[in-house]
């Protein structure tokens, strides 16, 4: 089914936004400091492997295996699970995700969840689901509850509250902790120690009164139906053991066969993330056992796009992302623009692959993510999984420019070209008939060459956004061919 993205407001297109955010001198000192911190960590930790190459491609060829045979790993899970005590739902979309969750919520009698920091539900809107059905649901990652307070929109993979500093965050737990229950300390300062104890006693009194717990998987195990969560601080492991009833809400893709394919990835993970060698913590659970853990255990597939994006021979490799935000702290673009520009709880190189992929290119945002880009490949040399990021980009930039064949809610139909991109479209047009006829592009090259001093610096009309920050290169004194002509009387010189 085609993906959506609930509770997300309209955005504008991510030139417009990004040029917001880097007038925000805080914020860019903000992302500066922290992405060149953990990019440099991972690069150490990265370099402790001496078969990280042969563990890349291990991982990169278990995602393709998986997604070949999706429905059949799928199937295997489903009975896995069942069979160890869980309940398994399918949900084509966000809306039915979300029905489901606040049911099944619902039918405990009570009001209020704790949550595991879980990117699926957000791209969901499953917060702002079970508010409106009246159910509070407490963020119990720092970076998320930080977020959740702020009334803030998360702006990276691994820490969503990348974009503030610690002067922020306190002033965020001083005036908005006593709304949500325990509050700030008198005199909390903005030392890390002493905000991450704010959290923690704000928060333990939820863990210990939640009778439910929602969390996300970030890998599932078809062979036995356990899940997987890996994490730095603890909190997730309080809401996957405590808690009475636990829902898991995990995007179809995150399946891997067997615990020997899991191995991979639980050493790729942790160094391509948090630059450790292992997580801290690393919790997994196999449906349901008597007097340990929840009694009732409930996993929500969920599609939102994803088999649409499986169509796409070309795209379908987003589908491989174990959301390590490798890619996020290698880019120039992300480092400057931060993740609010791009509209999506999927932020950087990985969210402008995969938001217009599971979203569609209709909307304006969606339509100028694969722009968001240098293409300098960054990302694809610090992928875990070698998603070759700057393909895709140019991959669904043609999809926005040209239109084309696309599967979109199971369907294959035939997309238009995005608006405001005629005269891109006219340009190569007229360059595809000039390549083709020699004769014309030679008199073209010779003119070119003549009234090269009358040439303008930028251009005029739609190319001024081209030139807007670049100068248009200086066409020489003669074409290559006319040189070659003259130099080699067009041999090759021996």
């Amino acid at each position: 089914m085609s993906g959506t993205f609930v509770g997300m407001p309209a955005f504008p297109a991510f030139p417009e936004a990004a040029r917001e955010a880097v007038g925000n001198a805080t914020l860019r000192g903000n992302l500066r400091h922290a992405t060149h911190t953990i990019r440099a960590k991972r690069a150490k930790a990265v370099a402790e492997v001496s078969d990280w190459a042969a563990l890349r491609e291990a991982g990169r060829r278990i995602k393709d295996h998986t997604l070949r045979h999706l429905d059949r790993y799928l199937e295997q899970l489903e009975e896995s699970v069942t069979a160890a005590g869980g309940t398994v739902h399918w949900a084509a979309d966000s809306d039915e995700a979300n029905r489901i969750v606040t049911r099944l919520v619902r039918e405990t009698g009570e009001s209020e969840v704790v949550k595991v920091k879980s990117m699926a539900t957000q791209e969901i809107g499953l917060n702002e689901a079970l508010e409106a059905a009246g159910i509070r649901a407490y963020e119990t990652d720092l970076a998320e509850l930080i977020v959740q307070l702020g009334k803030d929109r998360p702006s990276h993979i691994l820490v969503p509250a990348i974009h503030r500093n610690r002067g922020e965050i306190r002033d965020i737990f001083a005036r908005e902790m006593s709304e949500w229950g325990r509050p700030a300390p008198e005199g909390l300062t903005d030392t890390p120690a002493e905000l991450a104890e704010a959290a923690r006693l704000h928060l333990r009194e939820k863990f210990l009164r939640a009778r439910v717990g929602i969390s996300g998987a970030n890998f599932m195990v078809a062979e036995t139906g356990t899940l997987v969560v890996v994490e730095s601080e603890g909190n997730g492991r309080m809401c996957l053991t405590l808690p009475e009833t636990l829902i898991s809400v995990v995007g179809i893709e995150k399946v891997v066969p067997t615990w020997r394919d899991l191995e991979v990835f639980l050493q790729t993970l942790p160094r391509s993330s948090t630059a450790e060698r292992m997580n801290p913590y690393t919790s997994t659970w196999t449906g349901t056992t008597d007097g340990d853990g929840p009694s009732t255990f409930h996993l929500v597939l969920l599609d939102n796009g994803r088999t649409d994006t499986l169509a796409d021979q070309v795209g379908r490799q987003a589908l491989r992302c174990i959301r390590c935000s490798a890619c996020l702290n290698v880019c120039p673009v992300y480092e400057r623009a931060g993740g609010h520009a791009y509209g999506s709880v999927y932020p950087g190189p990985i969210g402008a692959i995969l938001s217009p992929q599971l979203r569609g290119t209709a909307s304006e945002i969606d339509a100028s993510l694969p722009y968001a880009s240098s293409l300098c490949g960054a990302c694809y040399e610090v992928c875990p999984v070698a998603i070759d990021i700057p393909e895709v980009l140019v991959h669904l930039r043609e999809r926005v420019t040209q239109g084309g064949p696309a599967v979109r809610e199971g369907n294959r139909v035939l997309l238009k070209p995005a608006k405001g991109h005629a005269a891109e479209r006219a340009a190569m047009r007229a360059a595809r008939w000039a390549l083709a006829h020699p004769g014309a592009l030679r008199t073209g090259q010779r003119l070119a060459s003549r009234t090269r001093r009358l040439h303008p610096r930028t251009l005029p009309g739609p190319g001024r956004a081209w030139t807007g920050t670049r100068d248009l290169p200086p066409v020489p004194a003669e074409p290559f061919r006319d040189w070659w002509q003259r130099t080699h009387g067009g041999k090759d010189g021996k």
